[in-house]
């Protein structure tokens, strides 16, 4: 039986509030590791400009690579189509013991759209959610839809954390305005940022 996190999303770039909320679930939820999952098509992006898939994995790379219980799955980036989680949830539920539980980590802000997920009662048929937020987070919207989920909301666990008031658009931003990104991203995709060129006015 294996304990399971999974944090899903585009990562362009990963930063350093998307690891302190996985260490800090990781640690809290007693799980044997943590999987992140960078999207290739998701479809509530869908015309909006995201960086190379080979990119945001090697940034994804780089972020947890010194971490034991941190890897990095490509099993979005090798699927055609739109990015659905209820999919990547199913396969990588086939490929764990029996009894394996996973995790699936994200913003609180996420959870409050989920009734709008592609079969979002079977997604959470297959997993928990952690809902991550920030002391003092409105939960409204989460109560919303624990409404609407029944006996399903027992699936969503609320888990505050202190986090940074960091953004993967807003460090975009900084890098295409010449501000600096350190202490925003690890050490190693800084650098890899500023060497590939990402995030520019030439981009």
């Amino acid at each position: 039986m294996i304990r399971l996190g999974i944090m899903g999303g585009t990562f362009d770039p990963i930063h350093n509030g998307h690891l302190l909320a996985a260490e800090e679930v990781r640690i809290g939820f007693g799980l044997d590791s943590v999987l992140f999952i960078p999207s290739s098509h998701p479809p509530h992006k869908q015309g909006k400009k995201i960086s190379d898939g080979f990119h945001r994995y090697t940034m994804a790379v780089l972020a947890t690579v010194d971490h034991p219980q941190f890897s990095v799955s490509t099993v979005e980036l090798d699927r055609p189509g739109l990015s659905y989680s209820v999919d990547t949830v199913s396969t990588l539920k086939d490929g764990l013991p029996e009894g394996s539980e996973i995790l699936f980590i994200t913003g609180a802000d996420a959870i409050a759209q989920i009734l709008s997920w592609k079969d979002a009662e079977k997604l959470l048929s297959l997993c928990d959610f952690v809902a991550v937020t920030r002391p003092g987070y409105s939960m409204s919207g989460i109560d919303r839809v624990k409404e609407h989920l029944g006996s399903l909301a027992a699936r969503v666990h609320v888990f505050p954390i202190t986090g940074f008031a960091i953004s993967s658009s807003d460090i975009r931003e900084r890098v295409k305005t010449g501000r600096p990104i350190r202490y925003l991203v690890p050490a190693a995709v800084e650098e890899y940022i500023h060497k590939m060129g990402l995030y520019t006015q030439s981009e």
